[in-house]
């Protein structure tokens, strides 16, 4: 468990990362940060949660057109 700090940024309020906490999710200065709803809270991740919706649809429709795929790799 990490405990984070809240910090004023000019006019909006930032949270400070421990070097811990930006290792474990391989984070470094620049990096974007998802904060996303969960029913347990709130869900932070280094990985954009719409990208992983969109490749699940791909996934989907290679696995049920995969003869169409094939031809027109040809």
């Amino acid at each position: 468990m990490f405990n984070l700090k809240l910090t004023q940024i000019g006019n909006s309020v930032g949270v400070i990362l421990p070097k811990e906490l930006l290792s474990l999710l391989r984070l470094e200065k620049g990096d974007t940060l998802y904060a996303t709803e969960s029913p347990e809270g709130v869900r932070l991740t280094p990985f954009n949660p719409q990208f992983e919706k969109q490749m699940e649809l791909a996934r989907q429709v290679m696995k049920s057109r995969r003869n169409v795929l094939r031809e027109l790799a040809k």
